[in-house]
This record gives structure tokens, C-alpha cells and sequence, in this order.
């Protein structure tokens, strides 16, 4: 099998265009052998629960493409194990179109970007609605009492992308941690200019 996420994504009409852009050969190292890039690891549950956004695409019955953009805090997602990831999902504009898209084709694309260190995670996978069954979301569904139902994802395969291309960008609050720094030494020079202008005008 070889790595997953390129085994699910080489279709008879990626691979020929990989033959016609010359990639073809590339690529095909990555096929056969035994399976990765199929569980999720330390690295990869680190990352996801750093994580502060995501981008979810679905399919519908009529193969129009779907993304949607899902927030929270870091750890909003949560990797369940090696194969199962879960996020509450909070009630938005209601027009429930990646619901309605999962219970016709349940399965999914998630992006999850670290701007700030040019780094990008894919998933491919199958998402549906939790269970109450599910006794590992009874932590998830017990922090989340505004949730409208808990989402979780079955990863079939993940990639990691190289950070050509990606634009660095910062939260307000990782930019306030970078000039955290700065503020302070900027305190420090404003309390010493009181101090020498006290020295100076001593009546003031």
C-alpha cells in the first residue's frame, strides 16, 4: 500500500498528470510497502490540539465541494486516538451544509494550518455525528455544553505539506507575545528618562 494519503489521492487522472508535468516518478517511490501516513502520532495529535482553526471540506449528493472554517480555542480538537479526532460543533448561520453533505458522503478533507511557522497538516477521513454511546466524547461533551452534537473524524490518511507558499501570519495573541519584550524595554528607557529628568529639574 505505501503512504496513504498519496495512494488515495493518485487517481488514474492525477497520475497522468504527474506523467505529463514530469512528477511521475517522484511520487511512485511512495507506492507499496507497508501502510503510512494511516495513524495519527505525537507529532500529529500535538499539532491538531495547537491548533485554533480548521478548514473542513465535504461533497454534496451533486459533487459541488464544500469548505467551512471551524474556530476555537487551542484544543477545540481533539485527537480521540491514533485514528479519531472529534471537535464540538457550535450552531453557526444554520444552513447545515457539511452536516447535510456527511450523511449523504461522509467523507471529508481537513487542512489545519500553523501560520506563524509556515506548517500545514491534511487529513482525509470520514466524519459523523457522535454517539452517546461514544463513552471517549463524554469529556468533550461534558466541556461542551453549547454544542449542538460533537463531530468526529476517522482519519484514513494525512500529509504534511512543505511551508513553500505560506505566508506567515500571527494571532493578536502571538504578536503580543513578540513584543512583550519590547514593551518592556521600552518601560525600562521611559522610567529612566523620568528618573534623569527629575535629576535635572530636582524642583519639578
Amino acid at each position: 500500500m505505501g503512504h496513504r494519503f498519496i495512494e488515495i489521492t493518485a487517481t488514474p487522472s492525477v497520475k497522468a498528470a504527474r506523467a505529463a508535468q514530469g512528477s511521475a516518478a517522484a511520487y511512485a517511490r511512495f507506492e507499496g510497502g507497508p501502510d503510512t501516513h494511516d495513524r495519527l502520532g505525537p507529532a500529529e495529535a500535538g499539532f491538531i490540539v495547537a491548533r485554533d482553526s480548521a478548514y473542513i471540506a465535504s461533497v454534496s449528493e451533486t459533487g459541488w465541494p464544500y469548505i467551512q472554517h471551524r474556530g476555537g480555542a487551542p484544543g477545540f480538537l481533539v485527537p480521540l486516538d491514533d485514528r479519531r479526532i472529534a471537535f464540538a460543533d457550535l450552531r453557526g448561520n444554520r444552513q447545515y451544509l457539511t452536516l447535510g453533505n456527511i450523511a449523504a458522503e461522509s467523507r471529508v478533507a481537513l487542512f489545519l494550518m500553523d501560520y506563524p511557522n509556515r506548517r500545514r497538516l491534511k487529513l482525509l477521513g470520514r466524519m459523523a455525528v457522535g454517539g452517546a454511546e461514544d463513552a471517549t466524547l463524554a469529556p468533550l461533551r461534558a466541556a461542551s455544553s453549547r454544542a449542538e452534537r460533537l463531530l468526529v473524524v476517522t482519519v484514513e490518511a494525512f500529509d504534511w505539506n512543505c511551508p513553500q507558499h505560506i505566508t506567515p501570519r500571527f494571532t493578536e495573541a502571538e504578536v503580543m507575545a513578540g513584543v512583550a519584550p519590547l514593551r518592556r524595554r521600552l518601560e525600562e528607557l521611559e522610567a529612566e528618562n523620568r528618573a534623569l529628568r527629575q535629576g535635572l529639574n530636582p524642583d519639578q
